[in-house]
């Protein structure tokens, strides 16, 4: 047994076999490890993810005031950019704020509840930016396979009921989720290696059913990345088939140039995120996990949209306009 001074809370280091029968106290707070504990690489820290965040923030609004100050770009496929940009905002919005703060006070420590809250948002936001990318794959291949008739299948209802239902299936898992933590009274350790509340990690250091665990972490992944990937990929799929079908290759080109961005934005977000799960989950350590995790919890979000407006004239001239209009 251990007693933590700075976190007020007895746990034990290995789960008892009958946790009923032992004298232990509930988790009142953890204590994220972060980055580095280097002091001289704080100041660095501190700085690097503040301007990554005011720049993900910032750049995301600009897309949203874009879009929705030019008539033009009232279409399906702006209007669920804009909704992945401020789901981009929210996301990255759980996790980097407080990191700064803890960097700033030199505090680490966050309340169970804090704790409990983090994780929520994480995996409601994570969730829907997922669930919204396949939307954005699904408009794709209704504009392509189906132009004739986009406008009628694509029309304002059906947009609106898609993001809707993709919002309730975020909170869906993201209270599935919370529904097995908040079971969670005993853990092995207060310490967790990264730079917010992983998931992951706080089940692993639960003293709990690992299978029950198990069982919630695979379906939280099979509805907010299985299903969605399974979709983008069904999705392209028949975009792909629709274009081979073209015969000049001028517009084939031509066509599938307007996949480019939302293709992009897909292999950077799965593929990162992935990425880093799969080599954690292999060879990399908690601590290095958790420095490759930044791809996908920082750096994807300040990247969509520098890849949505360097690829779009439309959304070039948008922002163009709105910041003339604002100087």
């Amino acid at each position: 047994m251990e007693y933590y001074p700075v976190i007020q809370v007895f746990f034990s280091k290995s789960c008892p076999s009958n946790i009923e029968t032992q004298n232990l106290t509930e988790v009142l707070e953890f204590h994220l490890m972060g980055l580095s504990e280097d002091p001289d690489l704080q100041p660095i820290l501190f700085g690097l993810f503040l301007s990554m965040y005011l720049v993900t923030v910032l750049r995301n609004l600009l897309i949203i005031l874009a879009v929705s100050s030019a008539s033009h770009l009232h279409t399906p496929m702006y209007f669920f950019l804009s909704s992945l940009s401020l789901a981009d905002i929210c996301f990255t919005s759980t996790t980097v704020p407080k990191m700064i703060v803890h960097i700033q006070t030199h505090n680490r420590v966050i309340s169970y509840a804090g704790c409990l809250t983090q994780m929520s948002f994480f995996m409601l936001f994570g969730c829907l930016d997922s669930l919204l990318l396949s939307v954005m794959a699904y408009d794709r291949f209704v504009a392509i396979c189906h132009p004739l008739h986009y406008q009628v299948i694509m029309n304002p209802r059906l947009c609106g009921l898609l993001v809707l239902v993709s919002i309730l299936i975020s909170l869906f898992v993201s209270q599935l989720h919370n529904s097995t933590v908040l079971q969670l009274t005993y853990f092995k350790n207060v310490e967790i290696s990264h730079f917010f509340c992983d998931p992951s990690q706080l089940l692993n250091l639960a003293c709990s059913n690992a299978v029950t665990n198990n069982i919630v972490m695979y379906l939280v992944g099979a509805i907010s990345g299985f299903l969605p990937i399974s979709g983008i990929l069904f999705s392209y799929y028949r975009i792909v088939s629709s274009i081979l079908s073209i015969p000049s290759s001028g517009g084939r080109y031509k066509t599938f140039s307007t996949c480019g961005s939302h293709l992009s934005v897909v292999c950077l977000f799965y593929g990162t995120g992935l990425g880093v799960y799969l080599s954690s989950a292999v060879s990399l350590s908690p601590r290095k996990g958790a420095v490759a995790s930044i791809v996908y919890t920082v750096v994807t979000p300040m990247l969509n949209p520098f890849i949505y407006s360097l690829r779009n004239r439309d959304i070039k001239k948008a922002m163009w306009r709105l910041l003339a209009k604002t100087a």
